[in-house]
C-alpha cells in the first residue's frame, strides 16, 4: 500500500479522487500531461493496492478510492508517529539527566 502511495504521480490522483465523486480516467488524465494509458496504469497500481476500485456505467468506467484503506494507513502512520514521539521523548529525557 504505501510503495503505491510513494509515487508522486499516484498520490496526485489519489488526492484528485478524495476530493470529488467517481472519475472517469478521461476527467482524471484532463489539465495534466499524463496520457489516458498512463492513468490507467497509475490506477491499476491502486488498485492491486486495495486503495482505488472503478466501476462501468456506461462506456465509461469511473474510479474511486477506497477510503477503508486510506484510513488503515492513516491509522498505521499515526501509530508509528507515536512511537517515535515516545521514543524522542526517552531520549531527550536521558539526554538531560546526563546533563545535570
Amino acid at each position: 500500500m504505501f510503495a503505491a502511495l510513494g509515487d508522486e504521480t499516484r498520490l496526485r490522483l489519489v488526492m484528485r479522487l478524495s476530493r470529488c465523486e467517481p472519475l472517469s480516467i478521461r476527467e482524471l488524465a484532463r489539465g495534466t500531461e499524463m496520457t489516458r494509458q498512463a492513468v490507467t496504469k497509475h490506477l491499476h497500481v491502486l488498485a492491486r493496492a486495495g486503495l482505488a476500485g472503478s466501476k462501468r456505467t456506461g462506456r465509461e468506467q469511473l474510479w474511486s478510492l477506497d477510503q477503508r484503506r486510506l484510513e488503515e494507513a492513516r491509522l498505521f502512520l499515526d501509530r508509528v508517529a507515536r512511537q517515535w514521539e515516545e521514543r524522542l521523548g526517552n531520549l531527550k529525557a536521558m539526554l538531560e539527566g546526563e546533563n545535570s
